[in-house]
């Protein structure tokens, strides 16, 4: 597992904007995970201002799992808007290799699905067989190239859902740096990613996620149905999930200001304690986001 290096040993770098909240808080929380062990990297940038708001060792490229599917995201909304991919091409799911550690697509009795419900799969539920569909119809190299279009130099989609990761295969899913997606969430809202269209597209996927466990555990939002809040909250999220490693980036909105956020923790996953201190941290940065914007 990941532990701090000789470089981040000492406490986590903090920054705050002045007049505003200082997120002591979530500071705190994330300081006692890193001298835990736990390897830690924060980003929260103000959409109005463009000014970050908290930042510790946010330019670290560390592992992010199933967040790192977003470039694929957009690659995919790119297509659809350009005529390259037909959003009701269908994939048969038994042209992807299983995965049968989690998903809902290897639960359905629909042997087969169009791009455009894989891509609402892979952004609702993290799908790994949605996913693999997506990135195996795209290919490697266009998502590539879509980074490299969007200037991500730290983040990166490596590799395809896998049971079991060999010697040959990449050691992550994903990588990428806390700075970098938040600033691509910050330009997701923005409507300057790709163009307006694949942007407003991207974010209606997002803004369908379900897992609101971590940093959207404190927005009091219903997971099943929160892309249209009665109370006038915007937030997208998207979260990543593996053995050790638990990472978020979205963007929270609410009456006084907004926010890009990115929190990635690697840790040593020993016991359920360790689990829900890592789990606890995203938790209490949620609440200093919703006190920031509210």
């Amino acid at each position: 597992m990941l532990r701090r290096s000789q470089r981040t040993s000492r406490r986590l770098p903090r920054r705050a904007a002045i007049g505003r909240r200082s997120f002591t808080s979530t500071l705190r929380a994330l300081e006692m995970l890193a001298d835990a062990g736990a390897q830690v990297s924060v980003h929260v940038v103000d959409l109005d201002s463009g000014e970050p708001v908290l930042s510790g060792d946010d330019h670290v490229t560390m592992p992010i799992a199933g967040l790192g599917v977003v470039p694929l995201l957009i690659e995919v909304a790119a297509g659809f808007e350009s005529g390259s991919l037909d959003p009701l091409e269908i994939i048969e799911r038994n042209s992807v290799d299983p995965v049968s550690s989690s998903g809902l697509w290897r639960h359905l009795r629909a042997p087969a699905l169009p791009l455009s419900d894989l891509a609402v799969l892979a952004a609702t539920a993290g799908d790994p067989i949605a996913v693999n569909a997506l990135l195996q119809r795209v290919g490697h190299e266009r998502v590539r190239e879509r980074s490299d279009a969007l200037g991500l130099v730290s983040t990166a989609l490596l590799d395809r859902f896998r049971d079991k990761r060999g010697p040959d295969d990449a050691p992550q899913v994903a990588v990428g740096s806390a700075r970098e997606i938040s600033g691509l969430f910050s330009a997701l809202v923005n409507s300057a990613v790709v163009d307006a269209a694949v942007s407003a597209q991207v974010s209606e996927w997002l803004s369908l996620n379900q897992d609101l466990s971590l940093v959207a555990a404190s927005t009091g939002l219903d997971p099943f149905a929160h892309d249209h809040d009665a109370h006038g909250l915007l937030f997208i999220n998207k979260t990543g999930r593996d053995r050790g490693v638990r990472a978020e980036s979205g963007v929270l909105a609410g009456p006084r200001s907004g926010v890009a956020y990115t929190l990635i923790v690697c840790f040593d996953d020993l016991s359920i304690t360790h689990r829900l201190r890592a789990h606890d941290a995203f938790r209490v940065l949620g609440v200093e986001l919703m006190e920031y914007t509210h």
